[in-house]
């Protein structure tokens, strides 16, 4: 159970919620232990008038009407108890399953980007669904039966030794044999639980990555193939949760022979007892009767709870695994900062943690807030990485990255990113309208700055000619789009949140040279008095930027204007003749 003492501050929470529940169950369970007493009394009274003792037939008759009476109002206030008691208790594990998922939500929001690069999407949302689901049924129904039974328990026993205190004991037999029983299983049950989760996460995440690359499966034909994966997968998850079923499918025969057995008992010694003279009446016999059956569900139910309990702390084990992780980025400033967008790397090195890959090694560059610098160099050089350390998704290892003069972790970090527009080199969309897809950047925007950041990115035309225009809803990661509509889409996003920083990662990648001069000849405006960084593999991007650097191999192999590094033989000049001969030629 430490695994769930988690969730007890939310027990804290609702704790007069949790309190008024216990008091209508116990309220519910006492109306509820009125008919054995009531039955017991009646038979009594056949048993009298058969003997002779009472000889009036309309006393036994009046007896047994007041009896039924007093048993059909028992019933219906006891039953609307056990509704008030499963709306009080039941709903609050609704509260608590509420304010867990937005924990985990909230602490998915925390972590860093490499906490991303390490797990997989199915398995962060199995553990905010499937997992806070199991840990609800324990706040909830398993609470619940919990003490209902244990209320069931100490009312039903009480009365039961006030009445004959022998006969109680031996009908108490099998408990001691059961509570073993429970203890044996649950152990098996917890083990299989957290295997059950384990493939549960596996079978969720395999899905949602083949629907994320349906549209890959589907080009290359190998539909069969991911059909035999995934039915592979399926059948060790089935039987993964039949080991599990297995050994719960032990608990109610074991339960219900005990019952059963409990009820011999009664039969056998409460007769002896009676025929010995040591019981008073039938009704005492015919009171444990009922009280024993009173006693089948709730008894039953403890390896209900158990089963229930074990999967619990199994799926807490998984969310606490990540809400003790800490975030690698931590904002060490809780002052606000004001960015104006001075940026400066100073021998900055980086190597990714989780691949050790050298992505930068010794860059420096000086960027004045308003101007625009373009980075230039193959694939794999260290571009991206650069704009992933202005927005502080990582830390660097050594030199130093400096914003207005202050090292950037010394910098507010929710500030510097507010103060960042960024548009990454795979664009994504989120499956919502295009209008709110644009004021992503900035939810208070009006309809008329979304048109105008929608010119500036050259996309507007296009919006236009979509049946609902900038209503239109998008499909996941904007897949009803181009890649070039969704590049100017992102680009439009960025500029409306009017940022102090912006950060281009090849965005313009997929759209022709014609757009492109289009989308640059708009930024130039935009960006005034605002810091600027392109990222590009074309030239044509780069050569109104007031500073050009070149890397290789996280290296800055050339520096410089446009003008003068194509007055240099080296990469930039090569790339230049290269694209301007291609583009002469189209």
């Amino acid at each position: 159970m430490k695994e769930l003492k988690h969730i007890n501050k939310y027990f804290y929470k609702y704790r007069y919620r949790l309190l008024s529940g216990i008091v209508i169950t116990i309220i519910a369970r006492i109306f509820l232990l009125f008919t054995p007493e009531l039955i017991g009394s009646s038979v009594d009274v056949i048993d009298e008038y058969r003997k002779g003792i009472v000889t009036d037939i309309s006393v036994v008759k009046s007896e047994l009407l007041k009896n039924i009476l007093y048993i059909v109002g028992a019933a219906i206030i006891g039953g609307v108890f056990t509704f008030l008691m499963r709306q009080t208790l039941i709903n609050v594990s609704r509260y608590v399953e509420y304010d867990l998922k937005n924990e985990v939500y909230q602490q998915y929001q925390r972590l860093s980007l490499n906490f991303y690069k390490s797990n997989r999407t199915g398995d962060l949302m199995n553990r905010i669904s499937e997992d806070v689901g199991k840990v609800r049924e324990y706040v909830g129904p398993a609470i619940m039966y919990s003490i209902n039974t244990l209320t069931l328990f100490v009312i039903a026993l009480y009365l039961m030794f006030r009445e004959a205190p022998v006969l109680t004991l031996y009908t108490i037999i099998p408990l001691p044999i059961l509570s073993y029983f429970i203890y044996v299983l649950s152990k098996k049950i917890h083990k299989k639980s957290t295997i059950v989760q384990v493939w549960l996460s596996k079978l969720s995440t395999f899905s949602q990555e083949t629907f994320s690359g349906i549209s890959v499966i589907k080009s290359y034909g190998i539909e069969p193939n991911i059909n035999s994966d995934f039915e592979t997968l399926s059948l060790e998850n089935r039987q993964k949760n039949l080991d599990l079923v297995k050994v719960q499918a032990l608990f109610f025969p074991l339960m219900i022979f005990l019952i059963g057995l409990s009820n011999i008992i009664v039969i056998y010694i409460g007769g002896v007892q009676y025929m010995n003279g040591e019981i008073e009446s039938l009704g005492v016999i015919a009171k444990f009767i009922i009280y024993v059956n009173l006693l089948t569900w709730p008894v039953a139910t403890v390896g209900w709870v158990t089963s229930v309990i074990q999967r619990a702390e199994a799926s807490q084990k998984r969310i606490n695994e990540f809400l003790k992780q800490e975030p690698e980025i931590i904002n060490k400033v809780t002052t606000h900062s004001q960015i104006k967008g001075h940026i400066e790397f100073k021998d900055v090195t980086f190597r990714y943690p989780d691949t050790n890959i050298l992505a930068l090694n010794g860059v420096s560059f000086d960027l004045k807030q308003g101007e625009t610098l373009a980075i230039l160099g193959k694939t794999g050089s260290g571009k991206s990485t650069i704009l992933d350390l202005i927005g502080r998704l990582y830390d660097v290892q050594e030199g130093q990255i400096n914003i207005d003069g202050r090292q950037i972790d010394q910098l507010n970090l929710n500030d510097l990113r507010k103060s960042i527009g960024y548009v990454p080199q795979d664009a994504f969309l989120f499956s919502d309208t295009i209008k709110n897809n644009i004021m992503f950047g900035n939810e208070d925007a009006t309809e008329e700055d979304v048109i105008i950041a929608a010119k500036n990115a050259d996309v507007h035309k296009n919006i236009k000619k979509f049946t609902k225009g900038y209503d239109t809803v998008l499909g996941e990661r904007g897949i009803t789009l181009s890649g070039g509509q969704k590049q100017r889409i992102s680009i439009a996003r960025a500029i409306i949140k009017e940022p102090q920083i912006l950060l281009f990662d090849d965005c313009l990648s997929a759209v022709d040279t014609e757009t492109e001069e289009k989308i640059l000849k708009n930024l130039i405006k935009v960006t005034v008095d605002k810091t600027t960084i392109i990222v590009s593999h074309r030239v044509s991007s780069a050569k109104n930027a007031d500073k050009i650097i070149v890397l290789e191999d996280g290296k800055i192999i050339q520096r410089g204007t446009h003008d003068s590094l194509i007055d240099i033989d080296g990469y930039y000049k090569n790339l230049y003749e290269k694209q301007l001969t291609e583009s002469s030629t189209n």
